[in-house]
């Protein structure tokens, strides 16, 4: 396959543009960072290399030779339910590169909320010198909801703070860092072991809304909830309920139902809650971490057309 057109669009273009053309001399790559800037030979671009939430339908609607989409990222949410992006255009996405930097932010919430460092913030901008005892990682639970390769870095880093790991998964052997494993069908057993119920589980029709009223009241009242999951996997309006009332200590949240969270969004209010912008997946190296994908499946790509391409996803109905 030679001439191929392709878009690499938006702020990392420049790097896999300055990577990619030594290896793909037959490849045409453009850039664009916005859809004003797909004009002449780019809109003839049949692959467009693009973070999933960048992608509208005026980008779709800029292609009409479109074949193939590279996500930069895990989620492909929007493109899935795209009407305007054709069925027969392959989409494909990146996987297994986002242990490190969703493990630190684990690892950070839990820090976080055990030390209770948003009140820490409040009293250094009250000019206020509050101290209590400070509750330690070492020692306590932490129970995984889905055990993938993102949990696989996670357990080693709790071991390393000394926490006792139970893995929420249909395995049966625990994977290195893990201390147990628990069935599905246990998850409130196991909640109530946890200091700190962790989800990364997939969000499917199973797991939607897993944690609700009745999973968080199973949880102790000095337990914790961290979610870097898909919102959908957990009730809101139960969680915010939970952590009004008492039932655990504190939570975070990276993801939600809604994204961007609105302004009116009565979690912004709710007590022992961290909110952050779904940040998890992010880092001031993802590109450096996305290009041995976007590599590996151009070659592929060249070799043998859509029907080569790894981690393709499949839409309902597509052909």
């Amino acid at each position: 396959m030679t001439a191929t057109d392709i878009l690499l669009f938006g702020k990392d273009a420049d790097y896999y543009r300055d990577h990619l053309a030594p290896e793909f001399p037959g490849l045409r790559l453009h850039l664009a960072k916005s859809n004003a800037d797909i004009a002449g030979q780019a809109a003839e671009s049949q692959v467009l290399v693009a973070m999933a939430p960048s992608v509208s339908a005026a980008t779709v609607k800029a292609l009409p030779r479109l074949r193939w989409v590279q996500a930069m990222t895990t989620g492909v949410d929007n493109l899935l339910i795209m009407p305007e992006l054709p069925r027969d255009v392959a989409i494909t996405r990146v996987r297994g590169i986002h242990g490190p930097q969703m493990s630190e932010l684990a690892m950070l919430d839990m820090m976080l909320l055990a030390r209770n460092f948003p009140a820490v913030l409040r009293n250094q901008e009250g000019h206020r010198w509050e101290r209590w005892p400070q509750k330690l990682l070492v020692g306590r639970t932490a129970v995984i909801l889905g055990v993938g390769s993102i949990s696989e870095e996670l357990a080693p880093r709790c071991k390393a703070f000394g926490m006792r790991v139970i893995g929420i998964s249909g395995r049966s052997a625990p994977p290195p860092g893990f201390d147990a494993m628990m069935p599905r069908a246990r998850l409130h057993e196991a909640a109530a072991l946890a200091d700190f119920l962790v989800l990364l589980v997939p969000y499917t029709p199973e797991t939607h809304n897993i944690i609700d009223a009745g999973l968080l009241s199973a949880m102790r009242p000095g337990s914790f909830l961290v979610n870097l999951a898909r919102g959908n996997v957990v009730d809101e309006e139960a969680l915010a309920a939970a952590l009004r009332a008492g039932t655990i200590a504190g939570a975070a949240l990276d993801v939600f139902a809604q994204e961007p969270l609105p302004a009116g969004s009565p979690l912004w209010d709710v007590p022992n809650l961290i909110i952050t912008p779904h940040i998890g997946g992010m880092s001031d190296t993802y590109a450096e971490q996305a290009l041995p994908t976007l590599r590996q499946n151009l070659a592929d790509f060249v070799r043998g057309g859509e029907a080569a391409l790894k981690d393709r996803v499949e839409r309902a109905g597509a052909a």
